[in-house]
């Protein structure tokens, strides 16, 4: 690009993902995240070119990219030592005028919002000091805002900072969150909008066309909402329930006069649903604008012009994609035409509308690594230049493996799903090594895209089943649901059904069967080492909570808020989360367990793991913990993704492979 000063990493990895792409207002150009240089960084080039540059080649992971309205600057957050604590910085096209706008301090942590629609400012939210406010404030009644100039930090006019320079906005000293609009440019002052003690989550998702309504994302998992605020007279207009899942929730219509909105409120699935506000943001009524029967709406995405939307539904784990026409007027009509275009992978994480016409989508599948496709007006797909190829997927001689979907029964009569791969060359008619992999959340799901980690397992003559036990997303709030307060025993419960599904298929080998996950599955993982201990020879517990009292005690404020709505209340319901914690049965443990955990983990910390592994080898268990550098909760690092895939691998093999006495 002219003018271009990134510098290009010397060494790039072919095998490569791309992924959260962000198109400047032409469409020509494209900020996308890539972790071709062995980490995510963030890159741009043209959307029809090959010549790709890196904007930030420093050692931190980018998590999210967003280019302004007005094409000036590029905002993303990236994650300091790859830690949890996260900052927004801004960039321009050209790579110049980096600078960080929020997390800076030690201890601080920012998220990126929307941008005006302008461009001329930026909504981060940011851990927050404690405020003054009304004794009975909700978020209905905002805090006084502080004088201008001069809020906890927030960079001011005239103190424009490098990315070297001191902090932005201050840490977090009692666990609140506060929302700003801020000018990169440094010519005006930030604006709070919201600031809320003790929360959960809070995002700006979109700004109206004046900018006097905010469209915001709060509250801990499973009890979200939706806040329509009215910035100038800093009250809520309207609520609504929201699903979980994407964070990017909704938008107003170019006059503010409708609300486009991502919900599940009363209704299992999510709907894409019509909230029609008057002068005040107030609702006139709201409707059903788009649905699918057993089918949840994973994606939703609106240009400014508000005249089309792309919507990405979640059809039993694989996505289908459609572009609607959306009404101008003000009535309850239905939507306008649909197209539906054919994917050339399953799954889209990420859409990117183009005002034009046409659309970026990140992709991906079971035998491709992530990657970008720019959808023409017509909806027809062509892979950019800059992803890597199909066939870079996996080394060559290992052909990706397509799973099959399998459904079983719980022992309570619940319908369980989930992917099995089978292992190349594995012999069809004879039972095989297996391990359960478990996913995160709990609120995640198994969907079939490429998992590297999969594929050095299947290279290892293991094969895979990934389940959606219950709490899984996918299946409709109720499921969703099934496993909060008590119910979590009976998701415990049901990787052992999981286990013994497979072995009743005649897939597995009932003495060759071990168990791993990351996060919640690293949870499970544990818990269905010493819940079913005669069931699993080993097992690899990725980042998960080994005892509910300390992982509480010892995880970022936000985080606890999420956490109690979904585990239990640290206090209120202290005698169940001790009775769910594996810690309180670790005298049950038989089968070798290799925890493994990233050093800046301050989501589940480090020390979930090594209580475990201490109280393991205190009862003769062989345990082992292998500590990543460099990492937090995800691992995002070429070098320690290798290194943790062929740990784990190694441990099951190992353990598994050798043929039963």
């Amino acid at each position: 690009m002219p003018g271009h000063r990134g510098v290009d990493p010397p060494t790039l990895l072919v095998a490569h993902g791309c992924w959260y792409p962000s198109a400047d207002p032409t469409g020509e150009h494209v900020a996308f995240i890539c972790d071709r240089a062995g980490v995510p960084q963030l890159w741009s080039g043209p959307a029809r070119g090959l010549e790709v540059h890196v904007l930030d080649g420093g050692p931190d992971p980018v998590t999210e990219v967003s280019w302004s309205p007005d094409g000036r600057w590029i905002a993303y957050t990236s994650a300091p030592g790859g830690g949890e604590h996260t900052r927004v910085l801004v960039v321009r096209p050209d790579g110049t005028g980096r600078q960080v706008l929020a997390g800076a301090e030690p201890g601080s942590s920012a998220h990126l919002g929307c941008w005006a629609r302008d461009g001329k400012a930026l909504a981060v939210t940011v851990a927050h000091p404690s405020r003054a406010a009304p004794e009975h404030a909700g978020p209905g009644h905002l805090p006084p805002e502080p004088e201008r100039g001069s809020p906890a930090g927030v960079r001011t006019p005239g103190s424009r900072r490098s990315e070297r320079d001191g902090p932005a906005l201050g840490p977090a000293r009692s666990g609140g969150l506060a929302a700003y609009l801020v000018d990169p440019d440094a010519t005006t002052a930030p604006v709070l909008l919201l600031s809320e003690e003790g929360a959960a989550s809070l995002r700006v998702c979109d700004m109206s066309a004046d900018g006097r309504f905010a469209l915001v994302r709060r509250g801990p998992r499973g009890r979200r909402e939706a806040l329509v605020l009215d910035t100038a007279a800093r009250r809520t207009t309207f609520d609504l329930h929201v699903a979980d899942g994407d964070p990017w929730i909704g938008r107003f219509s170019a006059d503010a006069r409708t609300l486009w909105l991502r919900s599940d409120a009363e209704r299992e699935f999510a709907a894409l649903l019509r909230v029609r506000l008057d002068e005040e943001g107030r609702s006139r009524g709201l409707s059903v604008a788009a649905e699918r029967e057993n089918s949840a709406l994973d994606l939703v995405s609106v240009p400014d012009h508000g005249r089309w939307a792309v919507l990405a539904w979640n059809a039993h784990g694989a996505t289908e994609l459609e572009r609607v026409g959306l009404t101008p007027d003000h009535t309850d009509s239905d939507t306008g035409p649909r197209h539906h275009p054919v994917l050339p992978h399953e799954v889209v994480t990420r859409i990117a509308p183009v005002d034009r016409g046409g659309l970026f989508a990140a992709l991906s599948g079971s035998r491709r690594r992530p990657g970008i496709w720019e959808l023409d007006e017509a909806l027809v797909p062509a892979r950019t230049g800059w992803s890597a190829r199909d066939e870079d997927a996996v080394p060559p001689g290992r052909p990706p493996v397509r799973p099959v979907p399998l459904s079983c029964e719980a022992r309570d009569g619940l319908v369980l799903g989930g992917w099995y791969y089978r292992a190349p060359d594995q012999d069809p008619g004879r039972p095989a090594p297996c391990v359960i992999h478990l996913h995160g959340g709990p609120e995640e799901q198994e969907r079939p895209v490429f998992n590297p980690l999969y594929h050095e397992l299947l290279g290892r003559g293991l094969d895979v089943f990934a389940p959606d036990v219950r709490g899984s997303s996918g299946r409709g709030r109720s499921f969703v649901d099934a496993d909060l307060g008590a119910g979590r025993f009976a998701a415990i419960d049901d990787v052992a059904d999981c286990a013994a599904h497979v072995v009743s298929l005649g897939y597995a080998d009932p003495l060759r069967l071990g168990v791993m996950g990351r996060s919640y599955g690293g949870y499970l993982t544990m818990a269905s080492l010493v819940w079913h201990p005669d069931l699993f020879r080993a097992g690899v517990a990725v980042c998960g909570m080994s005892d509910f009292a300390t992982f509480f005690a010892g995880t970022e404020p936000w985080i606890a808020q999420s956490a109690a709505a979904k585990y239990g209340h640290p206090e209120h319901d202290r005698e169940l989360l001790r009775a769910l914690s594996p810690m309180s049965r670790v005298d049950q443990l038989r089968s070798p367990v290799l925890a493994v955990h990233g050093e800046h983990d301050t989501n589940v910390p480090p020390t979930e793991s090594e209580q475990f592994v201490r109280a393991a080898r205190g009862r003769g268990v062989l345990a082992q913990q292998l500590t990543l550098r460099n990492e937090g909760h995800e691992f995002l690092r070429a070098d320690n993704r290798r290194l943790y895939r062929r740990a784990a691998a190694d441990w099951l093999e190992h353990h598994l492979r050798p043929a039963p006495s």
